[in-house]
C-alpha cells in the first residue's frame, strides 16, 4: 500500500476507518478503540484501521502523522491476537516524517460473527453499534462453498496421476466390494466419483489425483510441510519434508517418513506383553486425512505437520467447521468444508464416517496410556491438533487392554468412557456426562463406586503394584523424600485407585512396624521416616 492510495480510499467503499490518532489510540478501553474497530471491520469481511489520516469525510485526506504504537507494531499483532484471536498485519508508511500506521484486517469465518465485550460489533457511520438480529441471523445462514467440488477449468484428465488412479480404484473397490470398478475407463471411474462433470475436471481431482506439476501450476498452497525437531521447543527444525504429490499417493509416502523416526514403548507385566508405538498409524493418517478434508484452500498457506519425541501437531488454515468449537468437537457430526473431497475419502476408506475420525484419534490415544489430544491452540481461522507421543501411563494402556479384549465389540468401552476414566485417574471433577457412564464402568469391572468416591477396580492396583512395586513402598519413597508429610498429601496419591482407608490402614501399619513415626493430632499429624 502507498500514501498516494491512501490518500484516495474511502471509509464505506472500501471498508477502511481512518483515525487522527497524534499520540495514541485507545486500545481496548470501550467500543471505539483498536479492538471495537478490528471486530467491526472484520464482521464486515475485511477492511483496515489506518492512524495518522485526518478524518475527512471525502478524498484526497490529509496525512498528519501518528506515534500510536511507535516500535510496538509486532507486539499490537500479539496483543489483537491474544484478545480476539484474530491475525492482523501491521504496515508502516511515511509521508516525510508524518508516519501512518495501518492495521489490516481479514474477513470473518463464513457463518460466524465476531464479538467485542460480547458485542458483534458493525461500523455505523462514525460510530460502532451492535448488529441487528436481521444481519446475525444472515451470518448464521451463510454456506461455505464447496471449493473441492469447483471446476478447476484448464486441468485437464492427462494432468492427473495414473498411479494415484490406480489407488483410487483399488481402494474403492476394496471398501465397496465392487471388483468391476477397477475395469472401468478413467473417464467413468471419474464420472462416478462426481470428479468430472461435463468433461471438466475439479479441485478434488487435482488434490487427490493430480500430478506433481499440475498440482504446483495450479494450486500450488496444495502442499504438505513436515518439520522434525528432536527439542521440540527449538525454533529451527533439524529437518523439513516439502510433499506435493496426489494425495492418494501422498499419504503413504508421507507416513513412511514420519514411521522411519517411530519408536515402540515394550510393557511386560508378569505374563501380559504390550508394545505401544508412539505414533499410531490409524491415529496420525486421521488427523492428516481431517486437515486435507477440512482445510481452507483459498488461503495460500500449507498444512503444517510438526513431529518431535513428545508431540506431534497438525496445523491447517480454515476454522472448524459451522457448528463445531473446541468445546463440541466430540459430540458434533460436523460437515467438512471439502464435502466432495471428503466424501472420496470416505468412499475409499481412507477416513472415516464423518464425526468419527476426532473420536479415533482420542481413542486410540487415551486407550494407548498417553496424554488427552489437544485442539486448544485452534482459533477461528486456523484449527491444530496435537497428539501426545509419549507413552506416560502404561499400566492404564494394559489396564484398558485387558478390560476391552473380554468385551464383544459391540460392548467394548468407547472414547468418553476413556474420557471418564482419564478423569477419574486425574482426580479431576467428573460432570454430568461423566456420572451417567458410571455404571457402565462398574459393570465391566472398571471402577469401583464407595462411600468416598469413584475408584479405580482392584484389577488395576494389582497391575500397578506388579510394574511399579508395592503401594507401602510408594508411601516410604514419597515420605523420604517430602518429609514431613500429612496424610491428605500421601491420600492424593492414591485418590483414583485406593479408599482413605485403605490407605489408612497401609500408613498405621508402618507406624506401628517403625518404618514411619509420626508427630502432633488430629489433621496437624505428619509423618517422617524413622531414625
Amino acid at each position: 500500500m502507498t500514501i498516494d492510495e491512501i490518500k484516495n480510499l474511502r471509509e464505506t467503499e472500501d471498508k477502511v476507518e481512518f483515525k487522527q490518532a497524534a499520540a495514541q489510540y485507545n486500545y481496548d478501553n470501550g467500543r471505539k478503540s483498536v479492538l471495537g474497530y478490528v471486530v467491526a471491520l472484520a464482521n464486515e469481511k475485511g477492511g483496515k484501521l489506518i492512524l495518522g489520516v485526518t478524518e475527512n469525510p471525502n478524498p484526497p485526506h490529509i496525512i498528519s502523522g501518528s506515534l500510536a504504537f511507535n516500535g510496538r507494531e509486532g507486539q499490537l499483532e500479539q496483543n489483537i491476537y491474544r484478545d480476539l484471536q484474530i491475525r492482523v498485519r501491521t504496515e508502516v508508511l511515511y509521508e516525510g516524517t508524518n508516519r501512518v500506521l495501518v492495521i489490516h484486517i481479514g474477513p470473518r469465518p463464513i457463518g460466524k460473527y465476531l464479538t467485542f465485550q460480547d458485542v458483534p460489533l458493525m461500523r455505523v457511520g462514525e460510530d460502532l453499534h451492535p448488529m441487528s438480529q436481521d444481519q446475525i441471523r444472515a451470518i448464521l445462514l451463510e454456506q461455505e462453498s464447496d471449493f473441492s467440488a469447483t471446476i478447476c477449468e484448464t486441468l485437464r484428465i492427462e494432468d492427473l496421476d495414473t498411479n494415484a488412479i490406480t489407488i483410487l480404484k483399488e481402494k474403492y473397490s476394496d471398501k465397496q466390494n465392487n471388483k468391476a470398478f477397477l475395469a472401468q475407463s478413467t473417464e467413468q471411474v471419474l464420472s462416478d466419483l462426481e470428479l468430472l462433470h461435463d468433461g471438466k475436471l475439479t479441485y478434488a481431482a487435482l488434490i487427490l489425483l493430480g500430478k506433481r506439476e499440475a498440482i504446483r501450476k495450479y494450486l500450488p498452497q496444495c502442499s504438505i510441510n513436515l518439520e522434525y525437531r528432536s527439542n521440540p521447543d527449538s525454533i529451527e527444525y533439524d529437518k523439513r519434508d516439502l510433499f506435493t504429490n496426489p494425495y492418494f499417493i501422498l499419504i503413504d509416502e508421507l507416513w513412511k517418513i514420519i514411521d522411519a523416526r517411530n519408536k515402540k514403548k515394550h510393557i511386560q507385566i508378569g505374563s501380559y506383553i504390550i508394545d505401544i508405538p508412539e505414533l499410531n498409524d490409524e491415529v496420525i493418517r486421521e488427523s492428516i486425512n481431517n486437515a486435507v478434508a477440512h482445510r481452507d484452500y483459498s488461503k495460500t498457506s500449507e498444512i503444517i505437520i510438526k513431529h518431535s519425541p513428545s508431540l506431534f501437531s497438525v496445523s491447517s488454515h480454515g476454522g472448524f467447521p459451522l457448528g463445531v468449537d473446541i468445546n463440541n468437537i466430540l459430540t458434533v457430526n460436523s460437515t467438512p468444508r471439502n464435502r466432495l473431497l471428503a466424501d472420496i475419502l470416505t468412499k475409499t476408506g481412507l477416513v472415516e464416517r464423518s464425526g468419527q475420525g476426532v473420536d479415533k484419534i482420542f481413542y486410540q490415544t487415551l486407550s494407548e496410556g498417553k496424554d488427552t489430544p489437544s485442539y486448544k491452540d485452534s482459533d477461528l481461522f486456523q484449527v491444530t491438533v496435537k497428539i501426545p507421543v509419549v507413552v506416560k501411563y502404561p499400566v492404564f494402556a494394559l489396564f484398558i487392554r485387558n478390560i476391552q479384549k473380554d468385551l464383544s465389540p459391540d460392548e467394548r468401552l468407547g472414547v468418553n468412557h476413556l474420557i471418564t476414566l482419564v478423569r477419574i485417574r486425574e482426580n479431576e471433577k467428573l460432570n454430568g456426562r461423566d456420572k451417567e457412564l458410571i455404571p457402565r464402568l462398574v459393570e465391566v469391572g472398571a471402577i469401583n463406586e464407595p462411600k468416598e468416591g469413584v475408584i479405580f477396580s482392584s484389577r488395576y492396583t494389582e497391575l500397578v503394584e506388579e510394574l511399579e512395586g508395592s503401594d507401602t513402598n510408594k508411601i516410604v519413597e514419597f515420605v523420604k523424600k517430602n518429609a514431613p508429610v500429612k496424610m491428605r498429601e500421601i491420600l492424593a496419591l492414591f485418590s483414583h485407585r485406593l479408599t482413605r482407608r485403605q490407605v489408612n490402614n497401609m500408613v498405621f501399619k508402618l507406624v506401628e512396624e517403625k518404618v514411619l513415626v509420626s508427630s502432633g493430632n488430629g489433621s496437624a499429624t505428619t509423618y517422617s521416616l524413622s531414625e
